[in-house]
């Protein structure tokens, strides 16, 4: 049986390193067969050009709408307990820049809730990526 916990556990937006280890204790449940983890880390690469490292930033309303869309992953998925972390600030090679993860009784709605969550995050919530070249250039993403 499920401890009665709040379904969102954890949400937030940091400008320290991010702890898989505090994403995954947030979804502790008995009643979850099926935890999925999905981490977003800073890749030497992007269209064929070498990053030498990038910095995050996060438009003030950007938590509101994190929250919003976790609430929405947890309303829409049969999910037991989902937690979503984002980093701001300056990222190195291989850096965690995002942490996302959902519980489930099953291992298929923990994977639909996780995929979900990242997909919207990614596609609605206000934090823009600048992306830093080895050749010199810059480059900003996710930008309206």
């Amino acid at each position: 049986m499920s401890s009665q916990q709040p379904v969102v556990r954890l949400v937030d937006i940091r400008a320290t390193p991010l702890d898989v280890a505090e994403v995954l204790g947030a979804l502790a449940d008995v009643a979850a067969g099926g935890q999925v983890l999905f981490v977003g880390a800073v890749r030497d690469h992007d269209h064929e050009r070498e990053v030498t490292g990038l910095e995050y930033s996060a438009h003030p309303t950007a938590l509101d709408r994190l929250r919003e869309v976790v609430e929405k992953v947890a309303a829409d998925h049969d999910v037991l307990a989902v937690a979503a972390v984002h980093r701001v600030g300056r990222l190195a090679l291989g850096d965690a820049a995002v942490v996302v993860a959902t519980a489930a009784a099953h291992r298929g709605e923990a994977f639909e809730a996780s995929r979900a969550l990242i997909d919207e995050l990614k596609a609605t919530v206000p934090i823009w990526k600048h992306q830093l070249f080895a050749d010199g250039g810059e480059e900003w993403v996710g930008t309206p």
